[in-house]
């Protein structure tokens, strides 16, 4: 009795497990089915060729070779070798709903599959990190800008936690528990329904890292608001009213302090006796001199200052896109994931989760075009390549 119920639930799972893994090409008709194959490999070709282009740009342009940059190029890596590998490999699977190519290849695939847009995720994060670094921690970041073994060893963690996050548990799942519970012409992962494994992976996977991108995009924009308010551009014609504050209000908002020895200079000056500073004011020759000097500065200052704040604008402005577009194309297949396997694959239709799978690929297709393209020398870059002539001209003035 007790065999023949389990048996029985067995087949319910088996059925309910076959209906949720319906192939598109039962669902649709032939029409549909050309149209989902041809935007499938458009996909394919726009994230490998997008992404080439970034990896050319900086190979190729030697302006571009530098510490923040390499994060970009880490990120390309990661999102070329998607719609090189992935992306293909899963097209006939999608549409037919069976896998051809055996169990080997398809460990393989789903290993490369996983560690590739978690990969892609981390780079996200240290990019964001970056920018968040450039604006806030302005003086010690420029320090560091010829350091490059710093941006080598975040880049290679990025692969190392990406790969320790579901590469061990896709390869190694079925031996520890004992058994496969995926059919042999089927592909997916063996913790496809196991819940409490997916929610934790999800919150460092997805969780954690949105989380991070907003704080740092969060953090830029009160960083910039503070440095506004810290005063008008009015302070900086009139220096001499308030020489410390005023120093340090332009200080904090280009996000560096003054050189020491401006500092010391005038804290020296406001300390003098009253009597002995209106004798060296009366008697000193030179005394019109520096102050003709120090409403130069003040004047090199404040562009310099305006300039930093419009740069940090633009830095803001792209990473509230980078929040925004993260969430857009990771949500949905995260929270239908646990979903998926809270319910044992009985609540999400397979239609639903396919458009949610394709969602997350899309992010590696918008991402040469949101962070590269979101400053000018990758721009230029891009033209130099793309575009020769238009480059030369443009080089030249008559452009």
């Amino acid at each position: 009795m007790h065999n023949s119920t389990a048996e029985a639930l067995r087949m319910t799972a088996n059925c309910n497990e076959t209906s949720s893994m319906q192939p598109l090409s039962s669902q649709f008709s032939l029409g549909v089915l050309v149209l989902l194959a041809f935007l499938m490999v458009f996909l394919a070709l726009v994230t490998i060729l997008g992404n080439v282009l970034v990896i050319l740009a900086f190979i190729m342009d030697r302006n571009l070779r530098h510490r923040s940059n390499y994060y970009f190029l880490n990120l390309a890596i990661s999102d070329v070798a998607v719609g090189v590998f992935c992306m293909p490999l899963y097209i006939p699977y999608s549409l037919t709903g069976k896998w051809h190519l055996g169990r080997g290849v398809c460990k393989l695939w789903l290993a490369m599959d996983y560690l590739l847009c978690t990969a892609s995720v981390f780079n996200i994060v240290l990019i964001s990190y970056d920018r968040f670094l450039s604006v806030t921690k302005a003086v010690s970041y420029r320090a560091q800008q010829g350091i490059t073994s710093n941006p080598v060893i975040k880049m290679v963690a990025v692969w190392v936690f990406a790969f320790l996050l579901y590469c061990p548990a896709v390869l190694l799942w079925e031996h520890v528990v004992g058994h496969s519970v995926v059919a042999v012409d089927q592909c997916y992962a063996e913790f496809f329904e196991n819940w409490y494994f997916l929610l934790c992976a999800s919150t460092l996977e997805f969780f954690v890292p949105l989380l991070s991108v907003t704080y740092f995009n969060v953090h830029i924009f009160h960083n910039i608001q503070r440095r506004q308010r810290c005063g008008s551009m009015q302070d900086c014609e009139s220096p001499r009213s308030s020489n410390l504050s005023w120093r340090f209000c332009l200080s904090l908002r280009e996000g560096v302090f003054s050189p020491p020895s401006e500092a010391e200079d005038s804290v020296s000056s406001s300390m003098r006796p009253k009597k002995e500073s209106l004798v060296t004011e009366n008697s000193s020759p030179s005394r019109g001199n520096s102050v003709i000097r120090e409403n130069d500065f003040s004047v090199s200052f404040c562009t310099r200052t305006r300039s930093k704040l419009q740069q940090d604008k633009k830095i803001a402005k792209s990473l509230a896109i980078i929040v925004c577009v993260f969430a857009i194309c990771w949500a949905p297949y995260t929270l239908l994931m646990i979903i998926r396997g809270a319910c044992q694959g009985k609540c999400v239709h397979s239609s639903l989760y396919e458009i949610t799978f394709w969602l997350l690929w899309i992010n590696s297709s918008l991402n040469p075009f949101l962070y590269p393209l979101c400053h000018v020398k990758f721009r230029l870059a891009f033209m130099k390549l793309l575009c020769p002539k238009k480059f030369a001209a443009l080089r030249s003035g008559s452009f």
